[in-house]
């Protein structure tokens, strides 16, 4: 027996129902990489650098792969749920499993909060005279019962949450290279692939400037990593996450790469504005009447979407976090479903929080809520990447056995990942209106240091260092 099937079997005792199957954990990682970032988010970016805004996701899309085959390799070595925080812990020490356990749950609740308030917003496009805390307060309430009913229910929801927004951007490309090809529909007279260099060149704002986006556009990539927060419940592991991450290049190539590019020649850079969906415009540009609500109803998909994976992978942090003495052992117990139901309805609460304080504060709430995620993101990536770089080592030395799903390159392209997140803080800190996520990362590091003081002194053996138990191999 192998030691990745020793663990998965430990982690099944852990009492989590394996409930989720290879469909739907293969829509849970196409679903994780599409999102509200590339519906909305595109806009302002596309206005920011033209089209080299498609080199941007390109260049992005292969660092993420980097972070999922890093992810992988260590998900097969030891499957958990809670994995970054356990990876965290194992690699390099207590206190940064517990700092990147709670910063994964605060990535979550914060986007929760952005998330429903959109969705709120996307209703009222259709239900004007319908307040919009209503609608964020039924979608709540409806995603938190899903949440406590089973995995099983979660996974299926998840699954045709997915597969709307797969089929809406497969209709889209479809449409547009329709458009390009037989140069129907009335922006068929100006559709050209040469729209992509033919207006100012395709860095019309300089390579400066394109750059920019990255911070806006590694938004967009946040919750790929889920998959690893699903390997505690798949119900075959060692076969289903590798499928998963593998796939990861095609994604992008088509979901990320292919849409924005087919949308750039169907319609030029310069009719796109910032606050403006641009899969919206180029409906509207086509002249597809239904186009706009059919889009919106696709973002609106995209954030439930993604407000049901917050409250599914909270509760499973916080249950990590309690079953390691970071967090009140309530935390730890399950339902009689197999859910974490008392961490899915604290993360549920912060979040309700959340839309009444969406209400209170200026429009800008929304980027600081979705720049604070950013920060978050990049802070678990590190993570995983600095963890498999440590991994790596111990399996050169000995100390540790292979994993069975090795990344390509060994820690060489965990260490191109870790300099290009590096890169993109740095752009953060350079911009004025996204700085302010360092500042609240910086007060919520320091809250996070001062529980660590206390807990040290309650409960000194929980801050030590415990090595996992592995079977020897063979």
């Amino acid at each position: 027996m192998t030691s990745a099937q020793v663990d998965t079997e430990k982690t099944s005792e852990e009492g989590y129902e394996r409930g989720l199957g290879s469909r739907q954990v293969q829509m849970i990682a196409i679903g994780g990489a599409i999102g509200v970032g590339l519906f909305l988010g595109a806009g302002a970016n596309i206005a920011k650098a033209g089209p080299s805004l498609i080199l941007m996701y390109a260049l992005a899309g292969a660092i993420v792969f980097f972070i999922m085959r890093a992810l992988g390799e260590l998900l097969l070595y030891r499957p958990v749920s809670g994995s970054f925080a356990e990876y965290s812990r194992e690699f390099l020490g207590p206190f940064f499993g517990y700092f990147t356990g709670w910063t994964y749950w605060l990535m979550w609740v914060v986007t929760g909060m952005a998330e429903l308030t959109a969705a709120a917003i996307y209703v009222h496009y259709w239900f004007p005279h319908i307040p919009q805390w209503v609608t964020a307060l039924v979608f709540l309430v409806v995603l938190f019962g899903v949440n406590l009913i089973s995995v099983k229910l979660f996974g299926e929801l998840e699954f045709w949450f997915s597969m709307v927004k797969v089929t809406a951007l497969i209709g889209m490309i479809v449409i547009g290279l329709g458009v390009l090809t037989f140069g129907f529909s009335s922006a068929g007279d100006t559709a050209a692939v040469s729209n992509l260099w033919q207006f100012d060149g395709f860095f019309p704002k300089g390579i400066g400037s394109s750059l920019m986006t990255l911070q806006g556009v590694m938004f967009a990539y946040l919750a790929v990593e889920l998959v690893g927060v699903t390997a505690g419940e798949s119900e075959d592991p060692e076969k289903t996450l590798p499928k998963a991450i593998n796939t990861l290049p095609w994604r992008i190539a088509l979901f990320y790469v292919g849409a924005l590019t087919v949308i750039l020649c169907v319609v030029k850079w310069t009719e796109f504005a910032p606050g403006v969906s641009p899969f919206v415009a180029a409906f509207a540009k086509i002249g597809i009447p239904a186009g706009a609500g059919i889009v919106n109803f696709v973002v609106l998909t995209a954030a439930l979407s993604s407000c049901n994976s917050g409250m599914y992978s909270t509760g499973r942090m916080l249950r990590t976090l309690a079953d390691n003495g970071e967090a009140p052992r309530g935390f730890s117990k399950l339902s009689s479903t197999k859910t974490p139901a008392f961490g899915i309805t604290v993360s549920v609460l912060f979040m309700g929080i959340g839309v009444v304080l969406n209400y209170i504060v200026p429009e800008k709430a929304f980027g600081y809520v979705t720049s604070v995620a950013t920060a978050a993101g990049i802070w678990t990536w590190l993570m995983i990447l600095i963890s498999h770089v440590l991994y790596r080592r111990a399996v050169v030395a000995g100390r540790l056995p292979a994993s069975a799903f090795p990344a390509p390159g060994g820690a060489v392209c965990s260490w191109i990942a870790i300099v290009f997140l590096l890169f993109v803080t740095g752009l953060i800190a350079y911009d004025a209106d996204s700085r302010v996520c360092l500042y609240v990362m910086a007060g919520w590091a320091a809250a996070l240091g001062v529980g660590w003081v206390v807990l040290k002194a309650r409960n000194p053996q929980v801050t030590e260092r415990r090595e996992p138990v592995l079977e020897k191999v063979g």
